[in-house]
């Protein structure tokens, strides 16, 4: 049994050298695709960043808006993106994930998903460029069995108030298969399991920041259910190197690819976890379980292990740590601008 708190082996991204690379990371603006935006640029790689920035935010890339090698482009990948100059490789991380904002706009969320994807696959195959969908851990839907291996069909709704983005993130695998077998188009998809860490936004609306904002301002955190249910956490810098490792590694590597923390908590040991760490006297509040909410979510990630070489090291208790002092930065900041 996976011990916890206790650090695993290390992942083999680092030192990759992508210098003379351009690399196009859609929806780069947002939590993810800023990490992969700096990872990229550290590696030596020219990097086109597209987002439309309706939950990209610029301040995750103000910082690399003036760099030779970066590039920022407003545009929304429902319609279709041209560059204007060669590229390699695309990262399709473009699509709203926290069920709060998806929900807002669900038809454009899945139209993201799809059109974006078609538009994407498109210029893949016109370019000759490998490219890679951020598809998700939902696609298993409320899953019947645990932990969740990628021949796992799901158990899945098709019409609901999440459907939207679990769909679409299905039909986007969908195209993705399609492209590979029919255009030869070199495809890879990353099923991401719940990932945290700074770059995230405040009001995300996801678990792991709704507590840490909620508990650094004297909040009751809002636990959905009982809190028995259980997630997944991975850290940033563990997913990106996932990411990275499944773009870059070479061999037939087309089927998805399951990324995240195989290690399980439920609600409520994250919740005390970062209470504890925040030092935190806020009560917990409890609130009806949301419509459709799995109930497990634990990834089996050894495809990922055999093929990319490729394992989580950061355990919760760090992870959170290292996410707090983010937190209380936005916190701050936003109350400053309120004065």
């Amino acid at each position: 049994m996976l011990d916890k708190n206790k650090p695993g082996p290390g992942h083999s991204s680092e030192g990759r050298d992508l210098s003379g690379r351009t690399i196009v990371i859609t929806g780069g603006a947002g939590f993810l695709g800023s990490h992969l935006c700096r990872h990229h640029l550290e590696a030596g790689a020219r990097v086109l960043c597209v987002d439309n920035l309706s939950t990209g935010r610029l301040r995750n890339i103000e910082d690399l808006l003036e760099g030779h090698d970066f590039k920022f482009v407003k545009h929304d990948i429902i319609d279709p993106y041209e560059p204007g100059e060669a590229i390699d490789y695309i990262f399709n991380m473009a699509c709203p994930a926290s069920p709060p904002k998806y929900q807002l706009h669900p038809i454009r969320t899945f139209d993201t998903s799809v059109r974006g994807s078609h538009n994407l696959l498109e210029l893949a195959m016109r370019r000759g460029a490998r490219i890679l969908q951020a598809s998700t851990s939902e696609v298993y839907g409320d899953p019947a069995v645990s932990p969740q291996a990628e021949d796992y069909r799901g158990n899945v709704v098709t019409m609901g108030p999440r459907a939207c983005y679990d769909e679409g993130k299905r039909a986007a695998e969908t195209l993705f298969y399609e492209y590979n077998h029919l255009h030869k188009v070199d495809t890879r998809v990353a099923r991401i399991f719940n990932t945290y860490g700074p770059a995230m936004d405040p009001e995300d609306g996801r678990v792991v920041s709704n507590f840490i904002v909620q508990a650094l301002q004297g909040h009751d955190l809002t636990v959905y259910g009982d809190g028995t249910q259980t997630r997944s956490f991975c850290y940033v810098d563990d997913l990106v190197a996932g990411l990275m490792a499944l773009m870059y590694t070479e061999g037939d590597l087309a089927d998805p690819v399951n990324l995240g923390n195989p290690v399980e908590f439920t609600i409520l040991e994250l919740a005390d976890l970062v209470l504890a760490e925040t030092g935190s006297t806020s009560a917990l509040k409890h609130l009806d379980l949301p419509k459709d909410d799995p109930k497990i979510r634990r990834p089996n990630i050894e495809h990922a292990r055999d093929a990319l070489g490729w394992e989580p090291h950061v355990p919760l208790i760090e992870g959170i740590r290292r996410t707090i002092p983010y937190f209380a930065a936005e916190i701050a900041q936003s109350a400053k601008a309120q004065v």
